[in-house]
């Protein structure tokens, strides 16, 4: 499995992928403006529209396209169309204590909703040495690396845990009943300058994303994302939306660790949502019917938390760059490498991708023209 992504997101290759056809590149700025001005269409605040077209294009920025817009006609839109998310909604405070607040999302759209979370906690954390906002009553957020680096940007370490509300797509080790959801996991932290530390995963082997925009492109699923009823290996992506096929933990069989991922998975349940008392996936409806994929992900429940590590001590950030500079410096293995850690290849994307362009395949590329997003080619497609 290829790990250069934090979250496992497999970079677009430079050519078409069976089924994909060419791509073409947008200018960043363009993609994120036209985003953020669909957003407005649907009823967002410009502000909060900008917020959530940061977010949404992150994943594109970055090389996580199954997070990015690919999602804008495929979730978002149907979301807000159909008062999933309240585009109006303003999250309310359900409790103060100071350094930790509970609140009600009241259905905001997670993908600002989520990164104003995360810049209150760093407020509480600059005043406190520690922030945590306990969220229910949400929607889904994205990535959740983009919400996490917002608190590594302001020089502390940020942690965002998600559950899927009561969207139940994974069995447990062993069982016949799907559960949990994908509930990902995020860790992010200043680290050698430009190259923040960003940890962003699911705990399922993989993001159901990344099996959908395999499906889309005509990619057989590697070994170990999906199985059959009788755990046995499942290639073709485009079974698991059949439901002929389940997604795998971290950790993969029951014999090499499948348990670490089920039991991370169920960490983030109980800190994400039975804290702030969102809805959750193992609840006794889940033990009804076939013990297929079910419930929906009204009422995501999650984690924000922000550490100011300067408040605890001196020297934080001098440690942190000679760490993660060692891990720069580990010698490869011959003939591979470089050594990098999480973020940091995202972070390098990130970089060329804002001065040259954002690939887009030219069937999604159609398909937000569609939608009304003007996205003219970048200057070298033109040429």
């Amino acid at each position: 499995m290829t790990s250069t992504l934090s979250d496992g997101a497999v970079p677009r290759s430079a050519g078409p992928a069976p089924g994909e056809g060419r791509e073409v590149t947008v200018a960043y700025e363009t993609l994120l403006g036209e985003t953020a001005a669909f957003f407005v269409r649907l009823g967002l605040p410009e502000g909060r529209a900008r917020l959530a077209a940061e977010a949404l294009c992150y994943g594109d920025l970055t090389g996580m396209d199954s997070h990015g817009v690919f999602n804008l006609a495929r979730l978002y839109r149907p979301l807000l169309e159909s008062g999933g998310a309240d585009p109006a909604a303003e999250p309310l405070v359900l409790r103060d204590l100071g350094p930790c607040v509970v609140l009600d999302h009241r259905r905001a759209l997670g993908l600002w909703a989520a990164s104003e979370a995360m810049d209150l906690a760093a407020e509480r954390a600059a005043r406190c040495g520690i922030g945590l906002v306990s969220v229910r009553g949400a929607t889904h957020f994205g990535c959740a690396g983009v919400h996490a680096k917002r608190a590594a940007d302001r020089g502390m370490i940020g942690v965002v845990a998600s559950n899927c509300g009561g969207q139940r797509i994974a069995r447990p080790p062993l069982g016949a009943a799907a559960l949990l959801g994908t509930n990902p996991l995020s860790v992010a932290a200043p680290a050698v300058e430009g190259r923040p530390f960003v940890l962003d995963m699911s705990t399922t082997v993989v993001p159901t994303g990344r099996v959908r925009t395999a499906a889309r492109d005509g990619r057989e699923a590697p070994e170990g994302w999906l199985t059959d009823d009788a755990g046995h290996p499942v290639r073709d992506a485009a079974a698991y939306d059949r439901g002929e096929a389940w997604l795998g933990w971290l950790g993969g069989t029951p014999a090499t660790g499948a348990f670490k991922g089920f039991g991370l998975g169920l960490a983030v349940e109980l800190l994400a949502a039975v804290l702030p008392g969102a809805a959750t996936g193992p609840a006794p409806a889940a033990l009804e019917g076939d013990g297929r994929p079910g419930g929906s992900d009204d009422d995501i429940g999650f984690l924000v938390l922000a550490i100011a590590p300067d408040a605890l001590r001196d020297g934080f950030d001098g440690d942190a760059r000679a760490m993660f500079g060692t891990v720069l410096d580990c010698p490869p293995q011959p003939g591979r490498g470089p050594v990098r850690y999480p973020g940091h290849p995202e972070a390098e994307r990130a970089e060329r991708r804002r001065a040259s362009g954002v690939p887009l395949s030219s069937a999604l590329h159609a398909e937000l023209t569609a939608l009304g997003l003007r996205l003219p080619l970048a200057p070298e497609e033109d040429r």
